[in-house]
């Protein structure tokens, strides 16, 4: 099982050490435009094989991609000083524009895993690209809030005092500042979360809510202060995406997709709970109606946001 990587940066980088510390397909061919950056990361990439699965590890061009069944995009440039966030859109869009018909040239079944921010309007634009050559949206996902409700589980799951694989709980809508954490829906062992706080006699009032929602929702920012970028955790989110497809296991994620409708916004793409299988998005599942009146309107209002952020880009290109 064949995985591309485009874009060889931090964030891609670390997605292709961590496919090899997981042990995740056979072989990962790793492309970027500074081609002497793709062979440096895949050799030393390499070089830890010996010590975690047997896979290969090299670097490559587009036509190295063929027989891919995967392939992460972690291509696109930084923000500059002084430049707006349409101003950096409309240059990744164009790197995009450039890119996946490359892509799609050599590996016209995989499955595009976009991983560029802002991912959820980047997934988007992916999407009306590969369109145009025939692959499906459902083709076609963004790692959109699987970070984020990893990072949410994982705090609860510490606060509460379990593993936070018992932990179901979802962050939704536009990875980013207006994401939305549904407290109203977390089960732990399948106990509704009041249930099991009352059980075990663990306070859980607004303040440990706002809490772990500013750790959540902040953590990008408190990373990058410190170490200038976040790279460990997104890059084990994008291994654990392509093993659900490579292994068609079925999985519940929050991923972003392009949806019709959500929430009354149309025609936009943000996370919500998908089940995603070998080819890709099989089903984009509701949310329950006891999502409470206030997480919907936060969510309404995040998709609000990313569906003005696309028609601000389709102006400014």
């Amino acid at each position: 099982m064949k995985i591309g990587v485009v874009g060889t940066g931090f964030v891609g980088a670390t997605a292709a050490y961590a496919l090899v510390m997981q042990g995740i397909g056979r072989e990962s061919v790793l492309v970027d435009k500074n081609t002497a950056r793709a062979e440096a990361e895949a050799n030393d990439i390499f070089h830890a094989v010996p010590f975690a699965n047997p896979l290969n590890v090299r670097a490559g061009d587009y036509a190295e991609l063929v027989g891919c069944r995967v392939v992460i995009l972690a291509a696109g440039v930084n923000q500059q000083p002084g430049e707006t966030r349409l101003q950096l859109l409309s240059r990744n869009a164009m790197i995009f524009g450039e890119v996946v018909p490359q892509i799609l040239r050599y590996a016209p079944d995989a499955v595009l895993v976009v991983a560029t921010n802002p991912v959820d309007i980047m997934t988007h634009l992916t999407a009306r690209f590969a369109a145009k050559q025939g692959v499906p949206s459902s083709r076609v996902i963004g790692s959109g809030t699987t970070l984020d409700t990893a990072r949410f589980r994982a705090l609860l799951g510490r606060y509460l005092g379990v593993d936070s694989q018992h932990v179901h709980a979802y962050v939704v809508g536009e990875h980013g500042d207006s994401e939305v954490l549904t407290w109203s829906l977390v089960t732990v062992g399948g106990i509704p979360l009041q249930e099991f706080c009352e059980r075990r006699g663990i306070t859980l009032d607004e303040s440990v809510k706002q809490r772990i929602d500013e750790q959540v929702r902040r953590a990008a920012y408190h990373i990058i202060s410190g170490k200038q970028a976040t790279y460990y955790g997104i890059g084990s989110a994008l291994a654990r995406i392509t093993n659900v497809i490579l292994s068609d296991q079925r999985s519940i994620l929050s991923i972003c997709t392009p949806v019709e409708e959500v929430v009354g916004v149309r025609d936009v793409t943000l996370a919500l709970p998908h089940l995603l299988g070998g080819t890709g998005v099989i089903e984009t599942l509701s949310l329950p109606l006891s999502l409470s009146a206030d997480e919907e309107e936060k969510l309404r209002k995040s998709a609000g946001i990313i569906r003005a952020a696309i028609e601000g880009l389709a102006q400014e290109l």
